[in-house]
């Protein structure tokens, strides 16, 4: 991952708690916007300026059985096997750190590389909310 262009920012005047970034990810600015909300986790990243695939997120459990977790295209490419792999990584880390809150998040990528991916994920994770 590369260094970030501008400091994460973590929003006071908003009413929900989040956090802004921008950094520049395989030569492509790509700003990401993390928001809490009383029920759900939305993620806004993006280098194309706006809302690119939108995907949900969500730790299904069983008394019975391991949690399973189950990621779903809302709107976008349903073709990009990498986002839902981005998607459920980040819900497995969320439910990891014991919240039981669902994701939504918006990859409007220009790049849609395992490398790429890989970068996103860690830069939500390292300026998480959970």
């Amino acid at each position: 991952m590369e260094m970030p262009t501008g400091s994460a920012q973590a929003g006071g005047r908003f009413p929900v708690p989040h956090k802004s970034l921008s950094l520049d990810i395989k030569g492509n600015k790509t700003d990401i916007v993390i928001s809490k909300y009383e029920d759900n986790f939305l993620v806004i990243v993006t280098q194309i300026g706006c809302m690119g695939t939108i995907l949900a997120a969500k730790k299904d459990e069983s008394v019975f059985s391991d949690p399973t977790y189950n990621v779903s295209v809302l709107f976008g490419k349903r073709d990009e096997p990498l986002l839902l792999a981005c998607a459920r990584q980040l819900i497995e880390h969320i439910s990891g750190s014991g919240s039981a809150r669902p994701l939504v998040i918006s990859l409007g990528l220009k790049d849609h590389s395992q490398g790429t991916l890989k970068d996103v994920v860690s830069a939500i994770v390292d300026n998480r909310l959970w």
